[in-house]
């Protein structure tokens, strides 16, 4: 992938994407975009709104105009996507034509902790919530694979620790046009 402006983290709920993506944004000085809560501005709804009203697909549809809309209108920001956006193909898509793409990584036990009191997570609000975590890790992980230039791992991190680590990454792997710095291949963390 070309050298981008644009900064994107992709990866399973509470892996950290919000949170690590505030701090990488202010450390790299860039705008922070927050994929759900754009979608939620736009339908003046919540996103547990969205899915009791239009279901999964009709949040899909809502998430694919947004995205498509904020990677085609901006560059030079840090864009945090919700965990099922790279579900999409189109999605991927963009995401890997405009932007360098990380995926946070975490593990099912660690998002069961990091997730214990959240109630907001419509594909959550089960009483089998390990299993729909194990479920969607299982389903989504090559697409994570597929569309990342990077692979970092938040499992045993606190949010500094993260975002820490991460953006001395990022200024050996990820190169902005008029910054000068190397670009390495495709790596794991």
């Amino acid at each position: 992938m070309n050298p981008t402006c644009n900064l994107i983290l992709v990866g399973p709920t509470g892996a950290g994407k919000t949170c690590v993506g505030r701090r990488l944004a202010a450390h790299f000085g860039l705008p922070f975009i927050d994929a759900d809560r754009e979608i939620e501005e736009r339908a003046g709804a919540s996103v547990t709104s969205i899915f009791e009203c239009e279901g999964e697909p009709g949040f899909r549809a809502r998430e694919r105009a947004a995205l498509a809309e904020v990677l085609a209108g901006h560059d030079g920001v840090l864009l945090a996507t919700g965990g099922g956006a790279i579900v999409d193909a189109d999605n991927r898509r963009m995401l890997r034509e405009r932007g360098f793409v990380v995926h946070l990584h975490v593990g099912v036990e660690q998002q069961l902790r990091r997730l214990a009191h959240d109630h907001t997570r419509p594909l959550l609000a089960r009483d089998d919530r390990e299993r729909v975590l194990q479920d969607m890790a299982s389903n989504r992980a090559s697409l994570y694979a597929e569309v990342a230039d990077l692979s970092f791992d938040t499992d045993q991190l606190t949010t500094a620790e993260a975002a820490a680590r991460l953006a001395g990454l990022l200024k050996h792997r990820w190169q902005r046009p008029g910054v000068a710095s190397p670009r390495l291949g495709k790596g794991t963390v």
